[in-house]
């Protein structure tokens, strides 16, 4: 083919080019509206403070919260993170924080994404995997490390191989998941 011939046939396939393009910009707006990044300076900042990947924050966050600041489960947790007054406490104590705080300090977005990142962080760094970091944040140390010594649940004391509380593991595949599509709308590029 001729370059001329070459240009005529980009003229023609262009309109389609151009289709093409509007439907993938449409595409990552519309995934972008079911997955919203709010808080972004915060949840960026909070990431690299704890040395976590944004998107991992992300994924935790709209699995526990969609989002939603003033979000109360029914257990008491509250905020971004779902941190429940007792886990905040703990955690003031552990990063030497002698502010006294009440509980619903816990719905204001930067407080509560400090202490959800510095949280997973501290189980990160005990638990080493970050499967076994979340259900962790999800059912509790205390109970992963009971699965983690059980060989139902582990073969070698460090990788939880089944997880025996359904919804953690569910809890545990939807926030893996949900950092993957945060990975690919906000952090590939």
């Amino acid at each position: 083919m001729t370059l001329r011939g070459k240009g005529r046939t980009l003229r023609r396939r262009l309109p389609l080019l151009l289709f093409a393009l509007l439907l993938s910009v449409l595409a990552l707006r519309t995934a972008r509206g079911l997955f919203p990044l709010r808080y972004r300076d915060l949840v960026e900042s909070e990431a690299a403070r704890n040395g976590l990947r944004p998107e991992l924050l992300c994924g935790l966050i709209m699995t526990e919260s969609s989002f939603n600041a003033s979000a109360v489960s029914p257990a008491g947790a509250m905020g971004l993170t779902q941190l429940t007054p007792d886990t905040f406490y703990w955690l003031l104590f552990k990063a030497g924080d002698r502010t006294e705080y009440a509980p619903s300090a816990l719905l204001e977005p930067a407080l509560n994404l400090r202490f959800g990142a510095y949280n997973l962080t501290l189980l990160l760094d005990e638990f080493g995997q970050l499967p076994t970091a979340l259900a962790a944040y999800n059912a509790g140390r205390t109970r992963v490390r009971g699965w983690l010594a059980d060989e139902a649940y582990s073969r070698d004391g460090q990788t939880l191989y089944n997880i025996p509380y359904p919804e953690t593991d569910r809890y545990v595949k939807r926030v893996r998941a949900y950092a993957a599509v945060y990975k690919l709308l906000y952090y590939l590029f």
